[in-house]
């Protein structure tokens, strides 16, 4: 398929993500710990404040997980933290760890053994954008239903997630964890004759000034781990020094 890259607007719904209920949804993870990951915002705010940030994104990511209605994966950073990754939801889920070299060979690698075992229509997320909700995800699967490949953007240049209905071409060239990841991904994806979707512009979290934009946001989401992540907020006295527009919360 050949498609040129396209943005996908949609208006706030009610809209239930059960539509999609043969989409898989695959959380890339690592185990929260002291001086591991989220090391942009650890440098603003502390590493063990942003220890107890990381916790409470995964606590939305897997929140994210326990309401999607199709399979789940959860793909750790690691082999060893395998047994960590089987305790982390009550219902079921594949467990299958990264393998590899930097993060687009892992992706690579996990793509293809998920397509093995019969998975064909993707979405891959971190647990660093705690601000997603259903209506980017469904906005997501409605553009993979037109195209190759669709891509929530993310403010900072990055992608927030990433979904595939045909393999990925090889990523382990793509600048990651760069403002520049985003745009090469897209170029990436046509130059292999995909076709590429884009929808709305979201955000994760890696600096402090996100965290007040994110309370903006969180503040009329019902769910229960994201306002759990409100009062943390809150409590830390983090909730000024926004400087972006908030965004709905549509849940």
């Amino acid at each position: 398929m050949t498609k040129s890259t396209n943005n996908v607007t949609h208006s706030s719904t009610n809209d239930s993500t059960s539509a999609h209920c043969d989409y898989t949804l695959v959380l890339l993870c690592k185990r929260p710990a002291l001086y591991q990951g989220k090391q942009r915002l650890a440098a603003t705010i502390g590493p063990k404040l942003a220890l107890t940030f990381a916790k409470h994104f995964l606590a939305c990511a897997l929140e994210d997980l326990n309401q999607w209605p199709g399979k789940i994966v959860i793909s750790p950073a690691s082999e060893f933290d395998v047994p960590w990754a089987n305790k982390l939801l009550t219902k079921p889920a594949l467990i299958l760890s990264q393998q590899g070299g930097n993060l687009g060979e892992r992706l690579n690698q996990l793509d293809q053994q998920l397509r093995q075992q019969g998975h064909t229509h993707i979405l891959y997320i971190g647990s660093d954008a705690p601000m997603l909700n259903s209506q980017h995800f469904n906005a997501v699967c409605t553009a993979l239903a037109d195209a190759d490949i669709a891509l929530a953007p993310a403010q900072d240049g990055g992608v927030t997630i990433m979904a595939n209905r045909q393999a990925w071409p090889p990523m382990q060239h793509l600048p990651w964890s760069t403002d520049q990841l985003g745009s090469a991904l897209t170029a990436l994806c046509q130059e292999h004759q995909l076709g590429t979707l884009t929808t709305d512009l979201t955000y994760d979290v890696d600096h402090q000034p996100q965290l007040a934009q994110l309370a903006q946001d969180l503040i009329e989401d019902p769910r229960p781990a994201r306002q759990a992540l409100l009062k943390q907020i809150v409590s830390m006295n983090l909730t000024s020094g926004c400087s972006s527009p908030s965004h709905s919360a549509q849940v």
